[in-house]
């Protein structure tokens, strides 16, 4: 990787534009090891470079991959129109650059989300060709009943659908609780296939995309996490140990 001015290095974190890095710079608010460093003639090689700005220490990053304990409420959206967008539970440098949801989960559905600026990521994520399951658990209004497991496994016809749906994987975790996973990912797809089976969702949350659980990332509602190359591995995984 080619060197860098420490304004370019920080404007490529999200630190805003190049002239308010420089002030950045200026001022002496970025220090590296420890040492304020205000010359902007000074070349770095970026990789894994560590620094800080106004004492909060970063990471540089060509890109970010992260993933998120999306809480009810919040919007997968750049531009939320009724509620909080979920970008607001970022620092505001993952904002600036361009850090965006891998697919959306609906304003009132919680669980594990991606997010990244790489587009050639978001895209692979986002192909449906991929087919890597996702994994829900719905609580119902009514009870979960055996045949509406066979129902979710067997396949439901949604009235815009040319062809009936069905789960990769479903199973009874409780009187109204039940575990979905899916390949398709369409449009509120777990709610509409359970209501076309005779029930009504009235809680759901993502736990799994492949073999990343939200559960061993270790995430309070809210919270968000870098993902290290074996997580990133692991969204190929088909959920119960291999791959697709």
């Amino acid at each position: 990787m080619s060197r860098m001015t420490l304004d370019r290095l920080l404007q490529s974190q999200g630190f805003g534009t190049r002239r308010h890095c420089q002030q950045l710079v200026a001022d002496g608010h970025v220090r590296i090891d420890g040492t304020p460093v205000t010359d902007l003639r000074i070349q770095f090689d970026p990789t894994g470079i560590e620094f800080t700005v106004f004492e909060e220490p970063w990471v540089y990053r060509e890109h970010v991959y992260l993933a998120l304990n999306k809480p009810a409420g919040y919007e997968c959206s750049r531009r939320p129109s009724h509620h909080p967008g979920v970008l607001s539970l970022l620092p505001e440098p993952m904002r600036w650059r361009g850090v965006q949801p891998v697919g959306r989960l609906d304003h009132d559905t919680t669980g594990l989300l991606l997010l990244s600026d790489d587009g050639r990521f978001i895209h692979a994520q986002s192909s449906p060709r991929r087919k890597v399951p996702k994994r829900y658990v719905a609580s119902t209004h009514d009870a979960v009943t055996p045949e509406l497991v066979a129902a979710m496994l067997a396949g439901v016809q949604l009235h815009d659908e040319p062809a009936p749906l069905a789960a990769v994987q479903c199973e009874t975790l409780g009187p109204n609780r039940i575990a979905i996973a899916l390949e398709q990912g369409k449009y509120h797809q777990v709610k509409r296939m359970l209501a076309a089976a005779g029930n009504h969702c009235t809680a759901l949350e993502r736990v799994a995309i492949g073999g990343l659980r939200l559960d061993a990332l270790d995430l309070r509602e809210g919270d968000w996490c870098h993902l290290a190359e074996p997580e990133l591995g692991m969204l190929l995984a088909d959920g119960s140990g291999g791959t697709r």
